[in-house]
C-alpha cells in the first residue's frame, strides 16, 4: 500500500455521527445521508453503508452517474437525486429506482414517457429563496403536485426545499421555513403520505421546524461542523485524516531558495522536507500563510509554493525529521491537530470545499 497519499476514514465516526444527528429528530423522522460528490471525499459506497449502520434510511446524490454506482452496491435503500438531469440522464436514473427531483411540468411529461413499468417517483422542489433549482412560487409547486397526481406512470412521493442560510439562522432563513411551510401544508393536506423534507446539516442541528418528514444530512455525517466551528462544539467527530509521508530532507543555507518562484528562502540554516503530495492531490497551492502540517506530533510550516505532486516544509534547524516520517496534513497527533475548518479559514473558503477537493490519486483507507 502506497504512503504517498492516503485518506483514512474512520467508518465508525460516520455511523455515530449518523447516530448523533438522527438523535437531534423525533424518532418518526427519516434521515437522509447526502453521498454526493463520492461521500464529500470519503468515498460514497463505503460512508453511505456507514450511515445506514447508523439508521439513516435514504441516500441522497446530485447526478445520475452518482446514482447508477451506488445503486450497483447498495441495492435496497431509496436513493434521490437532488440536481438537474437532463433527458438521457433522466432515463439512467429511473433505470435504476431512484427518486428525482421536478420542478417544471416539461419534466413531469419526460418522467412519464420514461417511466416505464417501474413508474417514476418524484419529488417537487421548491425554490423559497436559493435562487437555484424549483418552482418559483406557490401556486407553480402545487399546480406541479396536483400534475403529477393526474399523470400515469409517475408517482408525487415528496415535496422539498433547500436553505440558503440555515448555518445563519436569519431572517432569510425565516422567511424560507415559513413559505415552505405554508406549501407543504397544502401539498400534505391534498396527497396525503408525501414526504416532506427540508432541513440540511445546519437546520438538523439548529431548527427543529425544519424537521418536518425527513432530513438531509451532508456535511455534519463527515464529521464537519456546518457553522464552521470546531466539530466537537456539536458533538462531532472528524471521519477523515490525509497523510503522506517525508521523502527527502534537506539542509537550505540562507538565501537558498525553495519551490516554484523561489519564494521561500530561509534567513537562518534549515531543513526542508519533501513530502510528495501537492495540489494535484487537493491540497490547496499556497505559499503558506499559516498553513501546517504534523510530523511528529508538532506542527511545522509550509515551505514555499506547494507543486502539483509534492510540497515543502520546513522542519526547523535541529535536523529531528527523518525520511520516511509520517506527515498529517489533516487530522490530529497528540495534543496537535489540524481541522478541515482551520484549512478552509486559512485559504478563505469552507471546509465542505476542503475534503471535497481530495483526488482520485488519493487512496482511501477505511478503518473502524
Amino acid at each position: 500500500m502506497s504512503r504517498r497519499a492516503r485518506a483514512h476514514v474512520d467508518l465508525g465516526a460516520v455511523e455515530r455521527n449518523a447516530r448523533r444527528l438522527r438523535g437531534c429528530a423525533a424518532a418518526d423522522v427519516l434521515l437522509c445521508a447526502v453521498v454526493k460528490a463520492d461521500g464529500y471525499g470519503h468515498g460514497a459506497v463505503a460512508v453511505a453503508r456507514a450511515a445506514l449502520a447508523g439508521g439513516a434510511r435514504w441516500l441522497a446524490v446530485a447526478t445520475a452517474d452518482e446514482a447508477v454506482a451506488l445503486r450497483r452496491e447498495l441495492p435496497e435503500p431509496p436513493i434521490l437525486v437532488l440536481g438537474a438531469l437532463d433527458e438521457p440522464d433522466l432515463a439512467r436514473a429511473l433505470g435504476v429506482g431512484a427518486d428525482v427531483v421536478a420542478w417544471t411540468p416539461e419534466f413531469v411529461r419526460c418522467a412519464e414517457a420514461l417511466a416505464g413499468n417501474g413508474g417514476a417517483r418524484l419529488h417537487v422542489k421548491v425554490d423559497t429563496g436559493m435562487g437555484r433549482l424549483g418552482a418559483r412560487s406557490r401556486e407553480e409547486a402545487l399546480a406541479l403536485a396536483e400534475l403529477i397526481d393526474r399523470v400515469a406512470g409517475v408517482r408525487l412521493c415528496g415535496v422539498m426545499t433547500h436553505f440558503a442560510t440555515a448555518d445563519a439562522g436569519d431572517a432569510h432563513f425565516a422567511a424560507q421555513l415559513a413559505s415552505f411551510s405554508a406549501i407543504a401544508g397544502v401539498v400534505r393536506a391534498r396527497h396525503p403520505g408525501v414526504l416532506v423534507h427540508a432541513a440540511n446539516s445546519a437546520a438538523v442541528l439548529r431548527a427543529p421546524a425544519a424537521h418536518f418528514d425527513m432530513v438531509r444530512c451532508g456535511v455534519a455525517l463527515y464529521g464537519l461542523d456546518p457553522f464552521q466551528r470546531d466539530p466537537a462544539a456539536a458533538r462531532l467527530e472528524p471521519a477523515l485524516e490525509l497523510r503522506s509521508y517525508v521523502a527527502r530532507v534537506a539542509r537550505v543555507e540562507p538565501g537558498e531558495a525553495v519551490g516554484y518562484g523561489a519564494r521561500f528562502r530561509p534567513s537562518a540554516p534549515t531543513w526542508v522536507a519533501t513530502v510528495p503530495i501537492g495540489y494535484a492531490d487537493g491540497v490547496r497551492r499556497t505559499t503558506g500563510g499559516g498553513v501546517d502540517v504534523l510530523i511528529g506530533g508538532r506542527r511545522r510550516p509550509l515551505a514555499g509554493t506547494v507543486s502539483m505532486d509534492s510540497l515543502g516544509v520546513d522542519a526547523g534547524s535541529h535536523g529531528d525529521v527523518r525520511a520516511g516520517d509520517e506527515v498529517v496534513l489533516i487530522g490530529a497527533r497528540g495534543r496537535e491537530r489540524i481541522l478541515a475548518e482551520e484549512l478552509a479559514a486559512r485559504h478563505g473558503t469552507i471546509n465542505y470545499e476542503v475534503l471535497c477537493a481530495l483526488g482520485s490519486r488519493v487512496e482511501r483507507v477505511y478503518e473502524r
